[in-house]
């Protein structure tokens, strides 16, 4: 298992890749991972590695390869040798490729779970989660490979185009990269190889620097399922070394990236024309309106606030409760986020571990001094301990603080009163995020308000923002980003639309 300390080369052997394990022995006795890069279909080494370490408590997890400038082009030239092969394989080929990364997954959840957990530090419990959904989301992937169609044009709907019948077909692209966060390191790898896979495309993929076993565990899965060799290439290294050069490179013919605003503008302003999807993160607001009931509401919230520790782009970071039952809800919200239990991510009962880096602790904890000593009250935690930031309740929070209108990628939610539906309204759309917003309503008029005027990609009513199921179309506005995911939605954007017209006369 990789959580033992498995690294694998691939050499030739009968006419078929054999995995062969690479250990290297620690200073404790037992193994660490020496993670090697994947390039077309097997993997390789590199001068330069970089340790690994859980974000829980420092173990040394892998020495993961640094990709040199060659390297990087190397898997530039292998996915584009691979692209126009890959191309003209049939879609139900590509489709049972998807299914069988599927079936694969699915008998070594555990492991995939584990690899997450170990890491990212992320709970178990939602590793095991993140799983499913990623066993889901490949399955989509199979089932828009075989569904992808163009459509008849009538040509002579206009003068001049009698005689002639006309048609359109979906093309792949060519080469696509594709750059994931940390936060769900196997599923938001799914929802960018997925559909590139299901059009005919071709992949390399920068997973980030916190969570690459996971993205390496998953070209291993997609080689035993039969991928043809250079399709999905993984690279690791300097996310603005090999970012630059995958953007630049004119091979490269579209670019996914899930990250921060500042690199995602980065990536439009040098990208040329190359087709762009960015989905940069959020503020997430939710809006609770009197008659709700409270008791039902305030579990959904908690859970969307503090699952992963908040780090999660649709995270619920601001509520704005109508100040009618604002007290009493405030008060609801406290007990409930008082029963979540912090600690190792490996313990099926832990629900919040630690945050991904040492600095985003740092950073966090001067969030909340600087909104405590504008005014805002402290509820409930704002200690920092080992790494993990205890789940933390403000209240009467300025609209100007950074726990605010910046996005926190922690466990810390506001909680502000409202009068009216129109001011909800506008303090929601008061922010420069727009991904997902959700409210909470018993008054269907004041839901079809919100859903007409909240300046955002997806409006849940009755629901948390953080809701996603994952062949929904997902994507924001405004410094949220551009394009959608959804398998479907990311097959239109990873395809090229051909018009062929036959002229009978």
């Amino acid at each position: 298992m990789l959580s033992e300390g498995r690294a694998y080369s691939l050499k030739q052997g009968n006419g078929r890749r054999i995995c062969q394990k690479r250990k290297t022995i620690n200073k404790q006795g037992g193994f660490t991972l020496k993670q090697l890069l994947w390039i077309d279909g097997h993997f390789q080494e590199t001068p330069s590695y970089m340790e690994l370490r859980s974000p829980f408590n420092h173990e040394k997890l892998a020495d993961v390869a640094v990709a040199s400038r060659e390297d990087v082009m190397a898997a530039i030239s292998a996915a584009q040798k691979a692209a126009k092969i890959f191309a003209k394989m049939p879609l139900y080929e590509r489709a049972e490729i998807l299914e069988g990364v599927s079936t694969i997954l699915k008998k070594e959840r555990e492991e995939c779970a584990r690899i997450i957990s170990r890491e990212a530090a992320k709970p178990i419990k939602a590793a095991r989660a993140e799983v499913d959904r990623t066993i889901m989301t490949y399955k989509f992937a199979a089932m828009e490979a075989r569904r992808i169609h163009g459509e008849t044009v009538p040509m002579d709907a206009a003068p001049g185009g009698e005689g002639r019948v006309a048609f359109t077909i979906k093309e792949p692209l060519g080469v696509i990269a594709a750059i994931t966060p940390f936060n769900f390191p196997m599923n938001l790898v799914a929802h960018k190889v997925g559909p590139a896979i299901a059009a005919g495309n071709t992949v390399v993929l920068k997973p980030a620097s916190q969570t690459p076993l996971s993205a390496y565990k998953i070209a291993e899965v997609f080689e035993r399922a039969g991928l043809p060799s250079g399709v999905l290439n993984v690279i690791t290294g300097s996310g603005r070394k090999i970012g630059d050069l995958l953007v630049k490179d004119e091979r490269i013919k579209m670019v996914t990236f899930t990250g921060s605003p500042e690199v995602g503008k980065n990536i439009r302003e040098n990208a040329g024309l190359k087709r762009v999807t960015l989905e940069l993160g959020s503020n997430s607001a939710v809006i609770v309106e009197n008659g709700v009931a409270v008791d039902k509401v305030v579990p959904r919230i908690v859970n969307g606030a503090f699952a992963y520790q908040g780090q999660v782009c649709i995270s619920v970071q601001r509520v704005f409760v109508h100040s009618s039952i604002f007290e009493m809800f405030v008060d609801e919200f406290v007990k409930e986020t008082s029963k979540l239990v912090t600690g190792d991510p490996l313990k099926d009962d832990t629900d919040l571990s630690a945050l991904i880096s040492v600095g985003d602790g740092d950073r966090v904890r001067d969030w909340i001094e600087e909104a405590v000593s504008n005014g805002a009250a402290l509820k409930l935690g704002g200690t920092l301990q080992n790494g993990i930031l205890q789940p933390t309740v403000l209240t009467h929070v300025p609209s100007n603080v950074k726990v605010s209108c910046e996005e926190i990628f922690a466990p810390v939610v506001s909680i502000n009163p409202y009068q009216t539906i129109d001011e909800a309204i506008i303090l929601v759309n008061e922010s420069k995020y727009g991904l997902q917003a959700g409210i909470f309503t018993n008054d269907i008029h004041h839901a079809l308000q919100a859903a007409k005027e909240l300046e955002v990609g997806g409006v849940m009513i009755n629901e948390i923002p953080t809701f996603r199921v994952d062949q929904m179309p997902y994507g924001g506005v405004k410094m949220s980003g551009m394009g959608r995911e959804g398998i479907k939605y990311a097959v239109e954007e990873m395809t090229e639309l051909k018009l062929i017209s036959f002229n009978t006369n």
